[in-house]
């Protein structure tokens, strides 16, 4: 058997994402994978017909899904839109994967909570989406755990990187641009480095287990939204350029849970992973970036 037949094979959809992104980011570091990665515009999840004519030659070991409809405010308004990719897609790559014993590691959220506990949520604990968004979600977890056996569900919070959009960009742009920041103070959650992500699913993969099931990971530590922008403005050196005011009135179309922090004592079990402090992954993350702009 030659070298290349060897390697585990990994599907990641969804790969023009920033967490599909950061995954591309690191595969070279991992010579036994073997890494096939696609966009909406090479494989359509939400088409059935699609995701089995993509297996008719290739067989998979692994397929990650890093597919989805992401953005919570406009969730409300498009929720059939919403429900097509983060529901009807993940049925239907879970019933490919299920027939041909793929194992699928489905990336899910914080939002299938109501964020009504004021301790971190476990994996046992029962969801209660509050948003459109966070529904589709939890519906497209309900269809993983009706239709395969094997699978590793990951719920993370407030992913940011250097791709994408997402809320660290948002406020690097607006500091840029001299813009007067409202940053709410009614929201608790866990900011995470989807780069620390990225790791981890891969680690998911080389642990070899069948321990399937839910699992939970982010960085360490809370933080409101707040908490996130003054850190990012501080490690820039930016804080006192900028005008940071905190607020806990921030109307927002979609329904947010308060508080959404999620415990991980099962993951850290069963992957022997430990996960950084949020503050200590973005100052590196940040202290990067700047170096790279530099030389």
């Amino acid at each position: 058997m030659s070298k290349e037949q060897d390697k585990t094979k990994i599907l990641v959809t969804g790969a023009s994402g920033q967490l599909g992104q950061c995954i591309q980011k690191i595969e070279e570091n991992y010579p036994s994978l073997k890494m096939h990665f696609t966009d909406s515009q090479a494989l359509n999840i939400t088409k059935k017909r699609e995701i089995e004519h993509f297996f008719v030659d290739k067989s998979f070991d692994f397929v990650i899904n890093c597919a989805a409809y992401t953005n919570v405010e406009q969730a409300e308004k498009e929720s059939e839109k919403a429900f097509l990719v983060n529901a009807e897609g993940v049925k239907n790559l879970a019933e490919v994967c299920k027939e041909q014993n793929s194992t699928l590691i489905h990336v899910s959220t914080d939002y299938v909570f109501d964020g009504k506990k004021q301790s971190p949520y476990t994996e046992e604990d029962i969801p209660n989406a509050i948003n459109e968004y966070g529904k589709s979600k939890l519906k497209g977890e309900q269809y993983i755990q009706n239709i395969c056996r094997k699978y590793f569900i990951i719920r993370t919070s407030w992913l940011y990187s250097e791709f994408g959009n997402n809320f660290l960009k948002t406020i690097l742009k607006k500091a840029e641009e001299g813009e007067e920041l409202t940053i709410t103070i009614s929201e608790t959650g866990t900011p995470t480095n989807a780069n620390d992500l990225a790791k981890f699913i891969i680690e998911v993969i080389l642990t070899n287990t069948y321990r399937y099931g839910i699992y939970h990971y982010s960085n360490l530590g809370e933080a409101t939204w707040y908490d996130f922008a003054s850190k990012i403005l501080s490690v820039l050196g930016k804080l006192e350029s900028v005008i940071l005011k905190k607020t806990d009135n921030y109307s927002t179309f979609a329904p947010r849970p308060e508080y959404s922090i999620l415990d991980m004592v099962k993951t850290k079990q069963t992957f022997f992973v430990s996960p950084i402090k949020w503050g200590s992954s973005l100052s590196k993350f940040l202290k990067k970036q700047l170096l790279s702009k530099l030389n």
